[in-house]
C-alpha cells in the first residue's frame, strides 16, 4: 500500500478530499454528533492531489470495506475519480450514482458497501434556499455552470426533474463551461437522457476569459454558478474581474471557504447588476447531513437541521 491506515478504535467517518483540515467540518462534526446522539463516534480527513493515482483511492475503499469501526466517508471533489476507479467494490450503487457515475458518500448496509452521489438532492435543497418560486418559468433565463464535474451533472439533473418538466419551470438553456475536452465529454455522454428536456451547451474554455464572453451572452434573470472548485482546491476564479454578470441574475459559488474570488466577484457587481449571490455554506449543510443520515443510519428531520445549522454556524 501507498499510504497506511489505521483501523479506527471507535466508530468513525472519514472525509475523502483535497485539504480536509482546514474544513469547517471538523470543528462542526463533534457538535452534530451530539445533538443527533451518535455517541462517541470520530471524523478524520484522507487527503489526495486532484486525480490522484486510481489505486490510491481503491486502497481507501478497500480499507474502509473492511475495517469493522470505519462507518463510510464523504467524498468531494474525488467523487468521479473515486467511483471510476473503485465501481467493481460496492455491492449497491444507487440510480443517481449510476447515472452520474460518481460517488459522494460511502456506507455500509446489512453487509454490503454502498455507494450513493447525494448532490442532485442537496444541490436541489441548498437552491431551492435562494431560488425563487417559478423562477424560470416567470423569468425564462438560463444556466451557466462553470466545470464539468459531479456538482454540475446534479445541478442539471435537479432542474430538468420531471415536476418541473411539468410545471414549465425549467431554464430556457443549461450551458456547461470546462477547461479541459475529456471532462466535456464525459459530461455530455452522462447527461444525453436529460438533452431533451432543454437545451444544453457544452463550451470548452481553458481560460478565464472564455467563460467571460460565454456569460456575456446570457439573458437577465439567469444562473451563473462557480463549480470549478477554484478558489479552494486551487486559486483563482474561473473568470477575469472584466467578467460582466447578466442583470438580475443569480450567482452562486458553490464553495463556502478559501479565497474566494469568483464571490468577491459576484459581491462587486451585487449593486449595480441587482445580483443575488450566495456561497456554498447551505450547500455544505446539506451535503453533509445527507451522507451523515446515510452512514449512521439516522433520519434528520427539518428541525434537527435547524439546530445542525445554528450549530455550524456557532462552531
Amino acid at each position: 500500500m501507498n499510504r497506511k491506515y489505521e483501523s479506527a478504535i471507535k466508530p468513525t467517518l472519514y472525509f475523502i478530499g483535497v485539504t480536509t483540515a482546514k474544513s469547517s467540518i471538523m470543528k462542526v462534526f463533534p457538535e452534530w454528533a451530539k445533538l443527533l446522539g451518535l455517541g462517541d463516534v470520530d471524523i478524520k480527513g484522507i487527503d489526495f492531489p486532484l486525480h490522484a493515482p486510481a489505486e490510491h483511492y481503491r486502497e481507501a475503499v478497500e480499507f474502509i470495506a473492511n475495517d469493522p469501526l470505519s462507518l463510510g466517508a464523504l467524498v468531494t471533489t474525488h467523487k468521479i475519480d473515486l467511483y471510476d476507479s473503485c465501481k467493481d467494490k460496492f455491492d449497491y450503487v444507487d440510480p443517481y450514482a449510476r447515472q452520474l457515475n460518481e460517488c459522494s458518500s460511502i456506507s455500509k448496509k446489512d453487509g454490503r458497501l454502498c455507494a450513493h452521489a447525494k448532490d442532485p438532492i442537496s444541490s436541489g435543497l441548498a437552491l431551492e434556499n435562494f431560488v425563487p418560486a417559478n423562477f424560470w418559468k416567470t423569468h425564462g433565463g438560463e444556466v451557466l455552470l462553470m466545470g464539468a464535474g459531479g456538482s454540475s451533472l446534479a445541478i442539471t439533473l435537479y432542474l430538468t426533474q420531471d415536476r418541473f418538466m411539468e410545471q414549465g419551470n425549467v431554464p430556457q438553456k443549461i450551458t456547461i463551461a470546462n477547461r479541459s475536452l475529456p471532462r466535456l465529454l464525459s459530461a455530455e455522454k452522462l447527461l444525453k437522457n436529460v438533452a431533451d428536456r432543454t437545451a444544453l451547451a457544452y463550451v470548452l474554455g481553458p481560460l478565464p476569459a472564455d467563460n467571460d464572453k460565454v456569460m456575456a451572452a446570457l439573458p437577465p434573470f439567469s444562473l451563473v454558478v462557480n463549480a470549478t472548485g477554484l478558489g479552494k482546491d486551487a486559486p483563482g476564479s474561473p473568470i477575469t474581474n472584466q467578467g460582466n454578470f447578466p442583470e438580475s441574475s443569480l450567482a452562486w459559488e458553490l464553495n463556502y471557504r478559501g479565497n474566494l474570488v469568483f464571490l468577491d466577484q459576484a459581491n462587486a457587481q451585487q449593486s449595480s447588476r441587482n445580483l443575488t449571490v450566495e456561497d456554498g455554506w447551505v450547500y455544505f449543510i446539506h451535503g453533509w447531513t445527507q451522507v451523515i443520515a446515510e452512514v449512521f443510519h439516522i433520519r434528520i428531520d427539518d428541525a434537527m437541521l435547524t439546530l445542525l445549522s445554528e450549530a455550524a454556524k456557532r462552531a
